[in-house]
């Protein structure tokens, strides 16, 4: 989809000088930005990464660790 933004003329400056270093089209240095920022922002997307790091983390469990998470999360407020 083509589109037309504004953006101040340092951050184009930079993001064109950084296309050239990467040697990316300005449309492919955009649309990873965009997709990282969307990544990082959407509260979902970030659950859904901290899921697939603690999947991936052996299961063995250490019963003080976990009595300290329980203790810590009791004493947090949601």
């Amino acid at each position: 989809m083509k589109t037309a933004i504004s953006i101040p003329d340092d951050v184009f400056a930079g993001a064109e000088r950084l296309a050239k270093r990467k040697k990316k089209s300005r449309s492919q240095l955009y649309t990873e930005a965009v997709r990282e920022y969307v990544a990082r922002h959407d509260a979902e997307e970030v659950t859904a990464a901290i899921n697939r790091v603690v999947d991936a983390l052996p299961q063995a469990r250490d019963p003080f660790v976990g009595a300290a998470a329980r203790r810590i999360l009791e004493r947090t407020e949601w």
